[in-house]
C-alpha cells in the first residue's frame, strides 16, 4: 500500500475555519484565555474604530520565545488529547488563530520573552497570493511601526495580539464606529460574565485585571452569592478519577432586589431564560442558563442557578467545542444532576410562593382565599371573614350589598394576563414591597377610624395582630398599644 503526503491546501482551510460561528465576544474571550494561561496579571483590550481600524489585546504573561510564538501560530499545534496543566484554558490548539481570523484578515502577534522581542502575521491576503502556510516573521522594524505598540513596548514580557483588516467586522455596516460601540458594550458584558471568578479574585486564582479602552470590566456574579442562599452543601461526582463539585444558589425574590440587580442576573434575556447550570472549565464559564433538557425550564424554578465546575482533563466526555462555547454532560454525570435538581427546583418554588405559604400558616387571617374549582381551575377570592372586611360589611343591609358587589368586580378584574407578562419579564411588582413602621402606623389610624368606642378599637387592634402585614410587626402594635393607653390615662 502506497501513502502521500496531503496537507491541506491553505488559502481554502483557513478562508474556511473563519466561518466556525466565534462572534465578536467569544473570539476576544478565546484570546483572554491564552493570557490567563500565560499567568497574566493584567489583560487591556484597545480598539479603535476609525481610519485604519484594529483591535490589540495585550497582557503582563510570561510571553514567548520566537520557536514557541512560531508554533502557537501554527494550526492545531497541541493535540486535544494531550494531558494539560491544570489551569490551562487552552483545548484544540486552534484557538489563536480561528478566534482572530473569523473577525479580521490579518492577525499579528508580538512577544516578548527574557527580553527577546518576537512577531509574526497571518494575513490572509498575502496567504491568497502565495498560495501556501506563509507566516510572515516580524523585524524589531516592523514591529515597532505596530498601532498599540507603544503600550506594550516597556513591558519586561508579555503578549500583543493585533486584528486589523476587520472585514467581518465592518460587513453590511453603515457607521462602522457607532456600531463597533455597541459591540463593544456586548463584549464588556459578556467578558464581566465569562471571567467573573478571575476578575474578583476567587480564592486559589489570584485577581486579574481586564481593561477596554482602559476602563476596567466589574465582574458580573450570576449567582448574586452575597445574598443568595445556599439550599444544599456541595455535591461532588467522581468520574474518571476526576472530580466535578456541584454548587447550587436559590436567588431572592425580586422584591428583595435592587433595578440593577435584576438587570445584572438578568440582561436582555430574563432571569427565566438564564436559570439552570452554568458549567465552568478551570473556573472559566463555558455554558449558562441550561438544564442540559434534564427538565424545562419555569417560572417556578426560575430563581434557581446552580455552578458546576469541571476540570480540563473531562474535556473530551464533556463533548467542548472548539469555541469553548457549549460543552455536554456525559450521561453519568447527567445522572447525578438530576438527582439533586429536584432540591434545588423545590427551594425556588418556596422562594415564589413563600407569601402564599405565609397566608395559610396557623393563626393568620388572610386578605385572599385560594379555591380549586370543580372543572380543575385556580378561582383568587376576597376573604369575607377577613376582620375589616367583616367590620365593613356588618355597617347596614345596604352598604353590605353595595361592598359585596365591589368585592366581586375586584376579584373578576385582577388584570392576572398582564401580571403574568410582568413577573415573566422580571419587572419589580410594588405591590410586592413591605410596609415601613411609619406606613403601618398610618394605616392602623385610618382602620380605627371606622370603629365607633374605645372597646371597638381595642378589639380590632386584637383581631388584626393575626393578619397581614400587622402580624410580622408585633413590637409596632404593642407601641401603638401602650401609646393608646397612656393617652387614655391622661386624658
Amino acid at each position: 500500500m502506497k501513502t502521500m503526503n496531503l496537507p491541506p491546501y491553505a488559502p481554502t482551510l483557513m478562508e474556511s475555519t473563519r466561518a466556525i460561528g466565534y462572534s465578536l465576544e467569544s473570539a476576544l474571550a478565546d484570546i483572554i484565555d491564552n493570557s490567563i494561561a500565560a499567568r497574566s496579571n493584567k489583560i487591556d483590550i484597545d480598539f479603535f474604530p476609525v481610519g485604519e481600524a484594529y483591535i490589540a489585546i495585550h497582557d503582563d504573561g510570561t510571553g514567548m520565545s520566537e520557536v514557541e510564538i512560531c508554533k502557537a501560530m501554527q494550526y492545531g499545534n497541541r493535540n486535544p488529547n494531550e494531558v494539560r496543566e491544570v489551569h490551562d484554558l487552552g483545548r484544540y490548539g486552534l484557538g489563536l488563530k480561528t478566534a482572530s481570523l473569523s473577525q479580521c484578515r490579518r492577525l499579528t502577534v508580538v512577544t516578548r520573552k527574557a527580553g527577546i522581542l518576537s512577531g509574526c502575521c497571518w494575513d490572509l491576503d498575502h496567504i491568497q497570493t502565495a498560495k501556501k502556510w506563509s507566516l510572515q516573521i516580524l523585524s524589531n522594524n516592523d514591529m515597532r511601526l505596530l498601532p498599540a505598540f507603544d503600550k506594550f513596548k516597556n513591558q519586561s514580557s508579555g503578549t500583543l495580539v493585533i486584528w486589523q483588516n476587520l472585514d467581518k467586522l465592518r460587513l453590511g455596516e453603515i457607521d462602522f464606529s457607532l456600531s463597533m460601540g455597541k459591540k463593544m458594550d456586548a463584549v464588556r458584558q459578556h467578558i464581566s460574565l465569562v471571567f467573573h471568578r478571575y476578575l474578583s479574585g476567587e480564592p486559589g486564582l489570584g485577581k486579574k485585571t481586564i481593561g477596554i479602552n482602559n476602563m476596567p470590566v466589574e465582574p458580573s456574579d450570576p449567582f448574586l452569592s452575597l445574598k443568595s442562599t445556599r439550599i444544599m452543601d456541595d455535591e461532588t461526582i467522581t468520574v474518571n478519577g476526576k472530580k466535578i463539585i456541584i454548587r447550587p444558589y436559590i436567588l431572592p425574590h425580586l422584591s428583595n432586589l435592587s433595578a440593577p440587580e435584576i438587570k445584572m442576573l438578568g440582561g436582555k434575556d430574563g432571569m427565566r431564560k438564564l436559570q439552570g447550570f452554568y458549567v465552568y472549565r478551570n473556573k472559566r464559564l463555558l455554558v449558562w442558563g441550561t438544564w442540559f433538557r434534564i427538565m424545562r425550564k419555569g417560572d417556578l424554578s426560575k430563581l434557581a442557578r446552580v455552578q458546576v465546575d469541571i476540570p480540563n482533563s473531562l474535556d473530551d466526555l464533556w463533548s467542548l467545542d472548539i469555541k469553548k462555547s457549549t460543552a455536554t454532560p456525559p450521561e453519568s454525570v447527567r445522572k447525578n444532576l438530576a438527582a439533586v435538581i429536584n432540591k434545588i427546583t423545590d427551594g425556588s418554588k418556596r422562594t415564589w410562593t413563600y407569601r402564599g405559604k405565609k397566608e395559610i400558616a396557623a393563626g393568620e387571617q388572610h386578605l385572599w382565599d385560594r379555591l380549586t374549582t370543580r372543572d380543575g381551575g385556580i378561582l383568587y377570592t376576597i376573604n369575607r371573614e377577613h376582620p375589616l372586611v367583616e367590620h365593613v360589611l356588618q355597617s347596614g343591609r345596604k352598604l353590605k350589598v353595595a361592598l359585596n358587589s365591589l368585592l366581586t368586580q375586584i376579584e373578576r378584574g385582577i388584570p392576572l394576563n398582564q401580571l403574568y407578562v410582568d413577573l415573566n419579564n422580571d419587572e419589580k411588582i410594588d405591590n410586592d414591597n413591605e410596609f415601613s413602621e411609619k406606613e403601618l402606623v398610618a394605616s392602623l389610624e385610618q382602620i380605627l377610624l371606622i370603629c365607633s368606642s374605645d372597646n371597638e378599637k381595642n378589639e380590632m387592634l386584637e383581631r388584626i395582630s393575626h393578619i397581614e402585614p400587622f402580624s410580622a410587626f408585633p413590637e409596632v402594635l404593642i407601641t401603638y398599644k401602650n401609646k393608646r393607653m397612656s393617652y387614655g390615662n391622661r386624658k
